[in-house]
């Protein structure tokens, strides 16, 4: 009565990171998955490290996770690699109250988010046609 083995869900050339709990909307962290969707991982480790946003950086570690996973786990060219898909996810929302005049009061919201960024290998030959 053993357990059945996960199943791999990608397919053999990607290899896949998530960053969970990030503390950042979703929305703004949907503008850096813009940033780096479809480019060569060299091209998008370039614009994270050159983006004044916040968050670039914990998306920066994601995708060299993304990279390291396709590099040591699956035996994938990281020069012929792109960045596939990047996508956001919603996490939980911390609900706090901050005081206001009059005895009332406000409720501030603060979100987390996932992300996932999955790195495919695409040969060079393909890449051009």
């Amino acid at each position: 009565m053993s357990q059945v083995a996960n199943v791999r869900r990608e397919r053999e050339t990607e290899a896949k990171c998530v960053v969970r709990m990030l503390r950042v909307s979703p929305q703004k962290l949907n503008l850096l998955a813009q940033l780096i969707r479809g480019k060569k991982v060299a091209k998008a480790l370039a614009d994270l490290e050159f983006s004044r946003k916040r968050s670039a950086v914990e998306v920066k570690k994601g995708l060299e996770s993304a990279i390291s996973n396709a590099e040591n786990n699956h035996s994938l060219d990281v020069d012929d690699l792109i960045v596939a898909e990047a996508h956001v996810g919603r996490a939980m929302v911390l609900k706090r109250f901050s005081a206001r005049g009059r005895g009332k009061s406000t409720r501030i919201e603060k979100p987390f988010a996932h992300i996932t960024i999955i790195v495919r290998e695409q040969p060079a030959a393909a890449a051009k046609a």
